[in-house]
C-alpha cells in the first residue's frame, strides 16, 4: 500500500506509510545495529534519554534493555504503537516542546541531512531546547562517501537492504532510493538528503546554539555535541 508523502519523498510496499514513505511494518523487523553500544559507551545508563524520531522502537527497545529512561518521539502513531516500555510522545520534531531537559537528547537515522535547512535547523534546535545544561545530543551523520558507494546492498536480519541511486535534484540536494527485499516482501523507499561536510555541520549545530565535544566513531558518523557556552549562561 502507498500513503501520500511529502513532496520528493516515496514509499512502496505492504502496510501503512508515514508522510516521510517510512514503512511501518519494515521498521518493525529491522534489527538494530551497533547503535545502542555507541550511545551507552558515550553516555553510560541509566540517564534520561529522549529519542527523536523513534519509528517502531528498533533502537528504543535495545536502549531500554540497556537501562536507559526513554521518552520515544515519532510523529507517526502507527510506528508510536509498535513501542512497549517506554513513555511515546505524537509529535513533529521541529515542533516539538516538553517544557523538560533530559541527560541525553538522540538525534539518529541521518535525520540531521534534512533536504530542506530550515527543518534541519529546527531538528536541532529542538536538541538544544530538550537538553540538559550538563547534558549532550548524539547525532548520527552519514559516511563521507555515503552518497558515493552506490549502488550497495547489505544484509540486516534476513532481509537485503540495496541503496540504488542517489541523485542530485540540485541545491545541494541528492534524491536517494532504497529498496528492502525479504523472503516474504519488498519496500522501497525515496527520500530527500543533503549531504554536509565537516565544516557545515558544526556550523549548524552552533547555529542551534550547540558545539561538538567529540566525535564518537573512527568514521565520525556519530557525534556528542553539548550546549555551546554562550547558551549556557543564558
Amino acid at each position: 500500500m502507498e500513503a501520500r508523502a511529502r513532496e520528493g519523498y516515496r514509499g512502496t510496499g505492504p502496510g501503512d506509510m508515514t508522510p516521510d514513505g517510512c514503512a511501518v511494518e519494515l521498521y518493525a523487523r529491522l534489527p538494530v545495529g551497533d547503535e545502542p553500544e555507541v550511545i551507552a559507551a558515550a553516555v553510560p545508563p541509566p540517564a534520561r534519554l529522549l529519542e527523536l524520531g523513534s519509528g517502531a522502537g528498533r533502537m528504543t527497545h535495545a536502549l531500554l534493555e540497556g537501562g536507559f529512561e526513554v521518552t520515544a518521539v515519532d510523529e507517526s502513531a502507527a510506528m508510536l504503537a509498535r513501542i512497549h516500555g517506554a513513555r511515546t510522545v505524537a509529535s513533529a520534531i521541529e515542533t516539538l516542546d516538553l517544557a523538560e531537559r533530559f541527560d541525553v537528547v538522540l538525534l539518529a537515522s541521518f535525520l540531521v541531512h534534512a533536504g530542506d535547512p530550515g527543518v534541519r535547523q529546527g531538528l536541532l534546535r529542538t536538541c538544544r531546547r530538550h537538553v540538559a545544561e550538563d547534558g549532550c545530543v548524539l547525532v548520527q551523520r552519514e559516511g563521507a562517501d555515503w552518497h558515493d558507494q552506490v549502488p550497495r546492498e547489505t544484509r540486516r536480519g534476513d532481509g537485503v537492504v540495496r541503496v540504488l541511486s542517489s541523485d542530485d535534484v540540485g541545491d545541494g540536494v541528492r534524491s536517494v532510493v532504497v529498496e528492502y527485499l525479504f523472503p516474504d516482501a519488498r519496500w522501497t523507499h525515496t527520500f530527500r538528503s543533503r549531504p554536509l561536510s565537516t565544516g557545515a555541520f558544526e556550523q549548524a549545530l552552533q547555529d542551534a546554539g550547540l558545539v561538538v565535544d567529540r566525535y564518537l566513531t573512527p568514521d565520525r558518523t556519530w557525534v556528542q555535541a553539548r550546549p555551546a557556552v554562550a547558551e549556557e549562561g543564558a
